[in-house]
């Protein structure tokens, strides 16, 4: 897992808590279950019967002489709130691979452009050929510049993890190194043996 996919999850999980617990008190105070199944609440509790409020106007200028600073105070932790949860859902919208790499050392004005989608084709193209490799799927995420590979490899029965990623590196990887020309950039592999029938012994 990815730090940037960690730190989704993370907050979402974290969001998905303040929600569930604010929906559960709305919940038990707005439908009186406290009274009509006896339950006895912690003492402070908020929002016990369908008549209390979170703050009252006591509460509220509790930190204040005057009771003027409340509404724009909530008004922008309200802002602040959406501003946060726009950028946030912005950032999940954005591209997530390169689109185009650049092959070679060409100048720039002669620059010539791979998109990522043919070259991760490519590569599971020929990792798909390997002997002891049933099926192969490749993506190419990050920007042009630190862009990543990401291989996840199904292997047949006989297949074995060493060999196999011994013949990755020294043929596909290889290959896409030398026709375009960039560094070898970071790149995971994830293995998996393919489902078959247990073999009877006689």
């Amino acid at each position: 897992m990815s730090p940037r996919s960690a730190l989704n999850r993370s907050l979402l999980a974290l969001a998905g808590l303040v929600l569930l617990g604010g929906g559960l008190l709305i919940l038990f105070a707005g439908l009186d279950l406290y009274r009509r199944h006896d339950l006895v609440p912690p003492a402070g509790w908020p929002l016990t019967t369908p008549a209390d409020v979170l703050l009252c106007s006591a509460d509220r200028a509790r930190w204040s002489s005057q009771g003027w600073w409340w509404w724009p105070a909530v008004i922008a932790a309200l802002v602040l709130t959406a501003l946060l949860a726009l950028w946030w859902l912005l950032a999940q919208l954005s591209r997530r691979h390169p689109g185009s790499l650049p092959v070679g050392r060409t100048p720039r004005q002669e620059s010539v452009e791979l998109r990522d989608r043919a070259l991760s084709d490519a590569i599971a193209a020929e990792a798909g050929a390997l002997p002891t490799v049933e099926h192969a799927a490749v993506r190419i995420t990050g920007r042009p510049a630190h862009h990543r590979t990401r291989i996840r490899l199904t292997l047949t029965p006989e297949g074995t993890p060493g060999a196999t990623l011994a013949a990755l590196c020294d043929g596909p990887l290889s290959t896409a190194r030398r026709s375009t020309g960039l560094p070898d950039p970071p790149t995971e592999v994830r293995l998996q043996v393919t489902r078959h029938r247990p073999h009877r012994v006689e």
